[in-house]
């Protein structure tokens, strides 16, 4: 029986997902179960999680010392995202699922004491970087349709520990999904055509769009910029995946989320004129 197993995950560094390698260790000794790698206290707590998933899928959690480093060393990990992959690498390394095709797959969910997987923040950039570098990903059912969005990317999303270790050993496979083959952006409840009058700032709108320049508009309140501005989306062309993904990596990391159905819209922020900039770079602002 091997006493080391190797898990592949994903941190979060701004709207990238650089890899974390999950490297589980059990010796002889008395029983504890030690993480090393930067991490922050809901990485820490991690560990009382995993032991509740592990023991109520009926499963055995190895009375042995456990050491779990993240690696990279200095990329500081926060979150619950880890929660699957360390499961799998104890549940790997105590000899309980096999190790020989842990390396085709990066795995990341947050784990409930009974064993069941929960959504997390961010999957998109992780999907992105899966896909790159061809391997599979395990994660959440929750978020298919967000990670759904990445071409070329095999998705394999599960509700329950359980099943993922029955993917695993091959007792019983998860459908593999695959992106959506046409994405039809729904239509908006506002539109360029509503607005009557202002032909020159029809104008100068319809210049901007079209040769993808700055704009800015001065005016005292109430003159309708907001309200024009709200409808230039609708005269942009849809966005390239590439810019796509780019936009739509920061609404996921968001803790508004990202609208799986709008995003291929060009992205459009109304912040109170009294918004700080705290506000601005944080939130406190409307998406559409």
């Amino acid at each position: 029986m091997s006493s080391l197993a190797v898990v592949y995950s994903r941190g979060r560094s701004g709207i990238e997902a650089p890899l974390v390698t999950v490297e589980v260790h059990i010796s002889n000794g008395l029983p504890a179960l030690n993480i090393v790698g930067l991490p922050e206290t809901a990485v820490k707590e991690s560990k009382d999680r995993v032991r509740g998933a592990i023991l109520n899928s009926k499963f055995e959690f190895p009375m042995q010392r456990i050491t779990i480093n993240l690696a990279q060393a200095d990329l500081p990990k926060e979150g619950g995202r880890f929660d699957l992959a360390i499961a799998l690498g104890i549940l790997a390394a105590s000899g309980q699922i096999p190790l020989a095709h842990l390396h085709h797959y990066e795995c990341v969910g947050e784990l409930s004491l009974g064993g069941e997987l929960r959504a997390i923040n961010g999957v998109l950039p992780i999907a992105i970087q899966a896909r790159n570098n061809h391997r599979k990903l395990i994660l959440p059912k929750e978020n298919t349709a967000e990670a759904a969005l990445v071409k070329d990317i095999e998705i394999i999303p599960a509700m329950h520990l359980l099943e993922v270790c029955a993917h695993l050993t091959g007792q019983h496979l998860i459908q593999i999904e695959f992106q959506q083959e046409e994405q039809v952006v729904p239509a908006t409840d506002v539109d360029f055509a509503d607005v009557h009058g202002q032909y020159h700032v029809k104008r100068a709108f319809e210049i901007a769009a079209a040769g993808a320049h700055n704009l800015i508009m001065l005016g005292p309140p109430g003159t309708g910029k907001s309200m024009i501005a709200s409808r230039l989306p609708t005269i942009l062309p849809q966005l390239t995946e590439q810019q796509a993904q780019e936009t739509a990596a920061i609404a996921s990391i968001s803790d508004q989320g990202l609208d799986v159905a709008n995003w291929l819209k060009p992205p459009y922020r109304a912040p109170h004129h009294t918004a700080s900039a705290a506000a601005l770079v944080g939130g406190g602002c409307d998406f559409f």
